[in-house]
């Protein structure tokens, strides 16, 4: 073959391999193309401002009020305070709320430098470290579900059967990371198979807005404030019960999905300045104008809808003056 000959059939051969190089390149841009235009681009609105991050370290105690929170998957945490880990429970291991024991909502459980601090009217300070690993592990019941705490010791559960006064005697119980967690989808088939709580009714994070309390106050012979429905995260400048709609939101760079409402309970007419329980206000006034619509019966049955529950899509930092974001597609 002559050199001439050669140097046409490489030029062709080159041609080929350069077009079937360029045509790939194109099919994959097209499928990125597509995908892009395809994949619905995503909406944001901006909605609230967070005005309050709320921590409950005791279920039924006392919120934490912080400036600050990292917002897990498992609810918020601020040192070595976490939502809802600690519980009251009975000597078998029943959880104790303050629907059984209204003065429970006025104990305080804070941390300070490894130790526990309990707080409550009339009693002295009880200290006790945060971490007691010799201590038994007890299993517990949270509603119909199995858990795990950590024994707090015989001076906490002295100080609880002390201040609460009865004739039974109480255990505090501490959840730890490797225990065996509550799955909410056992109580509410709404959550996601794989969420896990620990000693919270059922899901990791509740939002409320200031407005929708300030809507219900005007309805009511006497104000209520937000502590009495002891949410994570309350929301500022925005209008009564917008939080219903907010499906999805962005608030920093936490990113929250909303499972369902909050249903109500006798817990709220637990007064939380003075662990009174009057079984009537505000209950029943939610009851008036905060039921669920007819086809969502079998969710809610008769309780009064009023927050939201959220799980977390995406964990990070949360902080008081963040601005909430609804997101759609």
């Amino acid at each position: 073959m002559e050199l001439k000959d050669l140097a046409v059939n490489a030029l062709l051969q080159n041609k080929k391999a350069a077009l079937l190089i360029g045509g790939a390149g194109v099919a994959v841009l097209g499928l990125g193309l597509g995908y892009k235009y395809l994949r619905k681009p995503e909406k944001v609105v901006r909605v609230g401002v967070v005005s309050q991050l709320l921590i409950h370290p005791l279920k039924s105690g006392r919120a934490v009020s912080v400036a600050l929170a990292e917002c897990q998957n498992i609810g918020l945490k601020f040192g070595e305070l976490q939502d809802r880990h600690w519980l009251v429970v009975t000597e078998d291991g029943h959880m104790v709320t303050g629907r059984q024991e209204p003065r429970l909502v006025l104990v305080s459980l804070t941390c300070e430098g490894g130790q526990v601090c309990l707080n409550g009217p009339n009693i002295e300070e009880l200290r006790f470290p945060v971490k007691e690993p010799d201590n038994p592990v007890i299993d517990c019941r949270v509603f119909s579900s199995d858990i795990q705490g950590r024994d707090c010791g015989e001076e906490a559960s002295q100080w609880l059967t002390r201040y609460l006064g009865a004739e039974k005697t109480f255990r505090l119980v501490h959840f730890e990371p490797q225990m065996r967690a509550r799955r909410p989808v056992e109580m509410e088939p709404l959550f996601p198979q794989y969420e896990q709580v620990a000693y919270p009714d059922v899901g990791p994070v509740m939002l409320l807005s200031e407005a929708s309390v300030k809507d219900l106050s005007g309805r009511l012979e006497k104000d209520v404030t937000v502590d009495r429905f002891r949410p994570n995260i309350v929301v500022g400048d925005c209008e009564a019960f917008d939080e219903d709609s907010w499906e999805e939101i962005q608030i920093g760079s936490v990113r929250l999905q909303r499972v369902m409402s909050c249903g109500r309970c006798i817990f709220t007419t637990v007064d939380p300045e003075t662990g009174i329980i009057n079984r009537k206000e505000p209950l029943e006034t939610l009851k008036s104008y905060r039921l669920c619509k007819p086809s969502e019966k079998h969710i809610y049955k008769t309780s009064p809808l009023f927050g939201q529950l959220h799980t977390v899509k995406k964990t990070g930092i949360l902080q008081v003056g963040d601005v909430v974001y609804k997101i759609s597609r």
